[in-house]
């Protein structure tokens, strides 16, 4: 199984640390480059700055995106260790010499964060270099990354809340193994703000019913709304425009499970309008993602047709 050990802002890990969040955004102040280190499913650590040489905490590494400032907030809020927008803007900003106001930053997403008590932190493996700038990764397959492993085993099988995170197998959903990449996005349970951003993603960034490009009015549906249990798995969304988006949870618009979209009368009844939308009555959806495991759940269409849609 890979690892990661990333260095973090203490302040960062401090304020999180203390929300007892179910994920959290380990942000980058620039974006200039991916985050290839670890597949979806994979374990993230928190080494904190020096004199602090220490693994104190971490988390399962859910995907990585690039959004603009703005953006991050509005999925994350304090998830992404800020009280506010204007404190996490100044986080940002004293790291990059333009003072752009809305700039594009790395997101590394994380589900599960654990922290660990100063007398539980770990400390960093024996090769690691004091030129380390951003992070390293490690294999448990080997001896550094086999030692950091057993390290945190011990810790987390003490009576926690946190010890199911990292139990090896735990994250098996009846498989019998860790899962990682496009298995763990099929079936991990994300937190509300990395579901928005993977859903989004998921359907490159576009309107799955009209195709609209504009990232700050997309957002991601819900099929099953998660106020009646719909969980915030990638096949329980959809990425929508936000009036749409609207209208297909308020039941005047839906997707068949042949991914065609279907408008309601009601619309034209009620509102005497809609010319817009019924333009896209019968036409299949303009996004599907290409992976099949992805793609909307039929189960979840079914349920939102059989109970939201008003026909």
């Amino acid at each position: 199984m890979k690892l990661y050990v990333g260095v973090t802002d203490n302040e960062w890990f401090e304020f999180v640390r203390k929300l007892e969040p179910d994920e959290v955004n380990f942000w980058r102040p620039r974006s200039t480059t991916n985050f290839r280190a670890l597949e979806p499913g994979g374990i993230f650590l928190f080494k904190l700055h020096s004199p602090h040489d220490f693994v104190a905490g971490g988390g399962i590494f859910s995907g990585f995106s690039t959004l603009p400032l703005k953006l991050a907030w509005d999925a994350f809020g304090e998830k992404n260790g800020a009280a506010d927008f204007q404190s996490f803007a100044r986080l940002i900003l004293k790291h990059r010499r333009e003072s752009e106001p809305n700039p594009m930053i790395g997101c590394i997403l994380l589900s599960e964060p654990f922290f660990l008590s100063e007398e539980e932190w770990i400390p960093i493996p024996s090769n690691w270099s004091k030129n380390i700038v951003a992070g390293k990764g490690y294999d448990t397959a080997e001896e550094h990354g086999a030692w950091i492993w057993d390290q945190l085993q011990d810790r987390l099988t003490r009576d926690r809340p946190q010890a199911h995170v990292l139990r090896e197998g735990s994250m098996n959903y009846g498989t019998g193994k860790v899962l990682e990449g496009r298995e763990y996005l099929a079936r991990a349970r994300l937190g509300q703000g990395a579901f928005r951003i993977l859903v989004t993603d998921t359907y490159s960034r576009r309107c799955s019913i009209t195709g609209e490009r504009t990232l700050p009015v997309l957002e991601a549906a819900h099929i099953k709304p998660y106020a009646e249990a719909g969980p915030n798995l990638i096949q329980n969304g959809l990425c929508m425009r936000s009036d749409l988006h609207i209208l297909f949870d308020r039941g005047y618009l839906t997707v068949t499970d042949d991914y065609r979209v279907e408008v309601s009368p009601r619309i034209r009844e009620e509102y005497e309008n809609g010319r817009e939308y019924y333009a896209h009555h019968g036409k299949e959806l303009a996004v599907v993602p290409e992976q099949e495991v992805l793609k909307p759940s039929k189960e979840f269409i079914q349920w939102h047709n059989e109970n939201i849609y008003v026909a």
